[in-house]
């Protein structure tokens, strides 16, 4: 049987299953591979140095699967911010047609651009309230990120146990489950939360098509549901990571009294993550990890990954669960 729902018919995918835009992970490599498996490919953005390599990447995506893709662009507060326009505008010129995106509400001006274009938009949220306000805004799709997930979680600590069927019960449009997902339990326990599939970042970054080193897949195989640290909860702008000496450095320096952003600013750059996926020095960084660590044990193909998670919640959906009605 296959799992039908809203996103899957919305996207044009044969899986409920999106992999999430990642910086220095998110290429044409990953975004492929997973929509050739019948998922949903993201390529992000802003991991290209600017526009017009925005529009090659997407040409070279496009040259690697004849199946939907997105483009991720997420929106942060920054001293000197990209020209989000122009990615958006290149997005729009290469007939994307989904987009995910995340951040500050200035993204809703990406949006007015890309809209009127037949543009898909995914938006993630960690708070009921944000998604509903993305939904009056417009947006097409809620992901909604639990507490468990990679990158920044919010300030609420509220985890996918709850969040998602306290936002299923009040959004409307189609919901992706995110934070925390990694196998057919995850996906099978989503959809009847209320969901219509799953985003995955931190699971995909551990397959053999992850553009990464493999010493980082073989990392997020060692570490378990422990393995993460929170970074800048003092600063208010939460940060899940994978846990390694730099990330331990980081929690202790942002502990002591008066700390500010200064005091760890060399040790969390862009720059230096993206060294550590690189090269796979796990000295020279952090590195974006979410508590599902603990549920991954292989590096397999993204087209073995979607086909084992799609069997196991058909298994679950179909047999086990079915079976305990008597």
């Amino acid at each position: 049987m296959a799992i039908r729902t809203r996103i899957t018919e919305m996207l044009g995918i044969e899986h409920p299953i999106v992999q999430g835009g990642m910086m220095h992970v998110g290429y044409a490599e990953l975004a492929s591979a997973v929509s050739n498996a019948g998922g949903l490919g993201i390529v992000t953005a802003l991991t290209q140095p600017s526009p017009a390599a925005l529009s090659a990447e997407i040409e070279r995506c496009r040259a690697m699967t004849s199946k939907p893709f997105a483009v991720n662009v997420t929106v942060l507060p920054s001293v000197t911010p990209p020209d989000y326009k122009a990615f958006a505008q290149k997005i729009i010129d290469a007939g994307v047609k989904i987009v995910e995106t995340a951040g500050t509400q200035e993204v809703r001006e990406l949006w007015a651009m890309m809209k009127p274009h037949g543009i898909t938009i995914m938006h993630k949220c960690t708070a009921v309230r944000h998604a509903l306000s993305a939904e009056r805004a417009g947006c097409d799709i809620i992901s909604i990120d639990g507490f468990e997930c990679a990158g920044h979680p919010g300030e609420d600590d509220i985890p996918g146990l709850i969040l998602i069927p306290a936002a299923a019960d009040r959004v409307k449009i189609p919901l992706l489950a995110s934070g925390g997902f990694g196998d057919g339990r995850g996906l099978a326990a989503a959809l009847s939360l209320g969901a219509e599939g799953i985003n995955m970042g931190t699971r995909f970054c551990a397959t053999q098509e992850a553009p990464i080193h493999p010493n980082v897949k073989q990392k997020y195989v060692e570490n378990d549901e422990r393995g993460t640290n929170l970074i800048f909860r003092s600063l208010h702008n939460t940060a899940r990571v994978g846990r390694n000496e730099v990330s331990d450095e980081v929690v202790r320096r942002l502990r002591e009294p008066g700390a500010t952003f200064d005091a760890v600013r060399e040790l969390v750059s862009g720059k230096a993550g993206a060294e550590l996926l690189r090269t796979g020095d796990l000295s020279k960084g952090i590195f974006w990890a979410g508590m599902v660590q603990g549920l991954i044990h292989d590096i397999p193909s993204c087209k073995e990954l979607i086909t084992r998670i799609v069997a196991e919640a058909e298994a679950i959906i179909r047999g086990r669960l079915g079976a305990m009605l008597g």
